[in-house]
């Protein structure tokens, strides 16, 4: 192999490392200057901007596809708002990265961070009991596990390290400066077991498409292949599932209750603030009885990810290819497996028409395949 081949497939020399991370600390350390309300709104309007740049119009295109697939009654301009306000949400988030520790602080947290709907949440974090943490890329997750932190929760985040390894090490000295604990993904399998019996809650953002080995289970009406550690992890210790996303909502009324954001503005210009909710509850006495406990587990937390979704749908990276991989009957071009309909019909929130949905939803990506080409959806 040659000595450029090498260097793109292992990524930047060893010796660069240090020094792109002191830049990219130092251009980080340098946003602060101009403050958290301001940095916000600039963020947001760079990011939009961004969004509409001719090298970035294939991205934008395949975000726009993904939102009118989930969302098929709304009209284009709503289509494309909620798409720029992704890239508008992303470039916020790095804004709010740098403030985060200097905000979130067992002082000074409640002005930036409140629980909507967590009570039956805490209950089951005060219990002692096993309790495993899911949400997706929405809102800001690094946030939500921060403040779990904070407020005494002992969160184990499974995260995969950055390539740049000072920057890596800052990385994990934030995060874990308030009580996070960080738990590389390709150890976490010995890991979290032995977390969960010293009393850690490990967190997972759990909606990435888990590829060809993954479980496929429904999302937004077509089947998205899904991790299965989670549900093997649940199994194995007893734990109780808790899905919850935090959304930005920096506006608080007069008692103290957050305003949530209108879908058509999506943008803030108050000081960073978010508000975290409960979406589900998963106890192990809901999964024990059932046919096939993983897939009811699995079916059930991604469901939980798409309804928090819908509640600020630009808080979402939709730029994320989740259903790029499709199941094996799709690849191989057979019909629907009678298994897996009977798995879905046995499903408690799901019906006989939802199900069909599916099936014919599945026979239109296998027509897509077929026009494309190959076994992958864009």
């Amino acid at each position: 192999m040659s000595r450029k081949r090498k260097r793109l497939k292992d990524g930047l020399p060893g010796w660069t490392h240090t020094p792109v991370s002191i830049g990219l600390r130092t251009v980080m350390t340098a946003g602060q200057l101009f403050g958290l309300e301001s940095s916000l709104e600039q963020m947001d309007r760079m990011g939009r901007g961004f969004s509409k740049l001719p090298f970035n119009r294939k991205q934008l295109d395949r975000c726009k596809n993904r939102i009118r697939f989930a969302f098929p009654d709304w009209d284009d301009d709503r289509v494309a708002h909620v798409a720029q306000g992704v890239w508008g949400h992303l470039f916020q988030l790095g804004a709010e990265m740098l403030y985060t520790p200097r905000l979130i602080s067992t002082d000074s947290w409640h002005r930036h961070a409140s629980f909507g709907q967590a009570s039956e949440a805490f209950a089951e974090v005060l219990a002692n009991r096993p309790v495993i943490l899911i949400t997706g890329h929405f809102g800001n997750w690094e946030m939500m596990g921060y403040t779990m932190g904070v407020v005494g929760v002992p969160v184990h985040a499974v995260y995969r390290p950055l390539d740049l390894k000072p920057l890596d090490r800052w990385v994990r000295q934030v995060r874990e400066k308030r009580g996070m604990m960080m738990v590389d993904k390709f150890g976490a399998v010995r890991e979290l077991p032995r977390a969960m019996q010293r009393g850690g809650m490990p967190a997972f953002v759990a909606d990435q498409n888990a590829g060809d080995r993954g479980l496929f289970v429904p999302f937004f009406g077509r089947l998205t292949s899904t991790y299965k550690s989670v549900g093997m992890l649940a199994m194995q210790t007893g734990a109780c599932i808790i899905c919850g996303g935090g959304v930005r909502s920096p506006r608080r009324g007069p008692d103290g209750v957050d305003v949530l954001h209108d879908h058509a503005t999506g943008r803030w210009q108050d000081a960073m603030g978010y508000r975290f909710d409960i979406h589900d509850v998963i106890r192990p006495e809901d999964w024990q009885d059932a046919p096939d406990p993983l897939f009811y587990i699995t079916a059930r937390y991604r469901r939980s990810i798409e309804n928090m979704v819908r509640t600020a749908p630009e808080q979402y990276f939709w730029m994320h290819r989740v259903w790029k991989s499709r199941p094996r009957h799709e690849r191989l071009r057979k019909e629907f497996p009678d298994n897996l309909k009977r798995k879905m019909l046995e499903l408690p929130w799901m019906d006989e028409a939802e199900v069909e949905r599916i099936v014919e939803q599945s026979q239109r990506d296998i027509a897509t395949l077929d026009r494309i080409g190959g076994d992958r959806l864009e």
